[in-house]
């Protein structure tokens, strides 16, 4: 008895070892291997449904049961490879994931665009981590990585796989509209080291990681959902600045790589060809020079910045012909299916590339265990997306990017006890921040300025509040995609400018490029707290009454007077 105990104990550790072993497998040389499962599987196909393998449908449910039925149709019908998730709730999703994963004959693979977690798509019902600009300014990776393990657990508690993050585009153009507080800052090395800390972390907890948007979006001035932007740099300076974390994590073993809809001459001469669709970018330069042998992924297929030049399908086969394993989002798979196929049969697309891909996509699937699928379990599914554990760990991740600039004198001299006038910019009503200053403060007069003030009640308020021997100026940003400037009228202007003075600690709920547009350079101390989510509110919080010790250092170059890295 004792004998089969000690057997069935090793048995279980064995297995657990072997499962545990399984998920940290490395996956660009386990989705390049063979694997019966992945030839069996693919023998079972027929060729559309091989192809269809190659294409990932968008799926929602805040759209109506007719939406979520009409995809279900084209899943049964089409047999496609896998979803990209957007909008919703949770539970419907997970409902949502079950009834399309019976209707395939090869598991879905579910993707998500999940830069900050699944609140990025799921906002009031899950948990957001800190943009990545806010990332870019914590020195400590291992809290990064740690936040790419929860990440994970979060996708696969909900039934995905596949996280089209980090961003690793270089965003060294302050007025990009498209990546800008998406990206990890401006400077190369900071970037790949944020990136690698996360992507390591999603991959070590069983998802794909996905690097974008290669060869770089970060120097651009033009939305490729809705124009296709024009790089004109030289393929030298490319290699030099945009392609650096690419290549550094390809060589780190980066699971996948998202290509973007951009025209960049130096990389292909075709006239508007976006290098999504490039054979040139995608194939020579990513898999060929870089050495890249995980998957690539378009971005998706409907955005204007490939369809514009090449409408119809022609882009589809176009990105299956420059050498991707996944097409996000074609406008219509079936079309696109069909023109594959007739790709293949007139020698345009080689069969014995495209099954190559197919193989890819299989191995991947079977990487993540979708070999023994499991529908996802909706009880207590809410709870588990946003236990305790997850939300602690962004707290600690805001705090340890709240930036201190220019001095700490004037919050190192913080007095509670005497006072305080708190200025509250862009907001009609106490925020977290201004709740948690009041309660702390014996002697305080609170102001709210929203931009509809006369000449003369801005002359009265400035008055009013120069009286107080401690000032506090917040700037909160509402925006759902903090941009570069805060749009405020000359009066507020003038009023911010005349605030900021010796008496005055500025704090800045923003985007940091915001500091190049509004006048608050000669605050005695500025806290910068980068969005003006409730837990860098909390974050900025501390750092003023001195609960905490600012520690993030400024993730981009915003003028002469606030640098890369400047921080107390």
């Amino acid at each position: 008895m004792v004998r089969k105990f000690f057997s069935f104990v090793f048995f279980c550790l064995f297995f657990v070892a072997s499962v545990y072993g399984q998920k940290r497998r490395d996956f660009v040389q386990f989705i390049n291997g063979q694997h019966a499962w992945v030839d069996s599987v693919f023998q079972k196909l027929t060729p559309k449904e091989r192809i269809a393998q190659l294409f990932l449908v968008r799926a929602h449910t805040n759209l109506g049961q007719r939406y979520i039925d009409s995809v279900a149709q084209v899943i049964q019908k089409e047999q496609l490879g896998g979803l990209v998730v957007f909008q919703g709730g949770p539970v419907r999703h997970a409902r949502m994931l079950n009834q399309y994963q019976k209707l395939a004959k090869v598991p879905l693979l579910v993707t998500f665009d999940g830069e900050w977690g699944l609140g990025m798509r799921l906002p009031d019902s899950t948990v957001s981590f800190p943009y990545q600009m806010t990332l870019g300014a914590i020195q400590n990776e291992k809290l990064i990585y740690e936040m790419g393990r929860q990440v994970a657990r979060d996708f696969q508690r909900i039934g995905m796989h596949f996280n089209f993050a980090p961003v690793v585009d270089i965003n060294n153009n302050p007025k990009n509209p498209v990546i800008n507080f998406r990206s990890f800052g401006d400077n190369k090395h900071n970037v790949a080291q944020k990136a690698k800390a996360y992507m390591d972390g999603m991959v070590d907890g069983g998802i794909i990681a996905s690097l974008k948007h290669f060869p770089g979006h970060g120097d651009t001035d033009v939305d490729s959902h809705y124009d296709l932007p024009q790089l004109k740099f030289s393929k030298e300076r490319l290699d030099c600045l945009e392609i650096f974390p690419f290549r550094e994590l390809i060589r780190q073993g980066a699971p996948a790589v998202m290509v973007a809809h951009m025209n960049i001459p130096s990389l292909d001469a075709k006239p508007n060809i976006p290098s999504s669709i490039s054979r040139k970018v995608v194939t020579d330069i990513l898999r060929k020079e870089l050495g890249f042998n995980g998957l690539t992924v378009t971005d998706a297929m409907d955005m204007k910045g490939v369809k514009k030049f090449f409408p119809n399908g022609e882009a589809d086969v176009m990105a299956i012909e420059a050498g991707h394993d996944l097409l996000e989002i074609s406008e219509n798979s079936a079309r696109a299916i069909g023109l594959v196929e007739n790709a293949v049969k007139s020698g345009r697309i080689k069969q014995s590339e495209l099954d190559q891909r197919i193989k890819r996509v299989l191995a991947a699937k079977y990487w993540l265990g979708l070999n023994q699928y499991r529908p996802v379990n909706t009880i207590n599914l809410v709870n588990d997306l946003n236990t305790p554990a997850s939300k602690s760990l962004v707290q600690r991740l805001a705090d340890a990017a709240v930036t201190v600039l220019k001095s700490d004198r004037r919050i190192r001299s913080f007095d509670k006890k005497i006072e305080t006038a708190i200025v509250s910019i862009g907001v009609n009503h106490p925020q977290d921040f201004e709740k948690g200053l009041a309660v702390q403060l014996s002697d305080k007069k609170e102001f709210f300025i929203t931009g509809k003030e006369t000449t003369e009640e801005m002359k009265d308020l400035l008055k009013e509040v120069r009286r107080s021997p401690q000032i506090i100026l917040a700037i909160h940003d509402n925006r759902a995609r903090p941009g570069s400037e805060i749009k405020v009228n000359e009066q507020v202007r003038e009023f911010i400018d005349r605030l900021a003075g010796r008496r005055t600690i500025t704090v800045l709920f923003t985007n940091p490029y915001v500091m190049d547009n509004l006048p608050i350079e000669r605050s005695n101390s500025i806290i910068l707290a980068y969005q003006n989510d409730h837990f860098m509110q909390k974050a900025a919080l501390k750092v003023l009454l001195g609960q905490t010790k600012a520690q993030g250092k400024l993730p981009v170059t915003v003028n002469r007077r606030f640098a890369y890295g400047d921080g107390m």
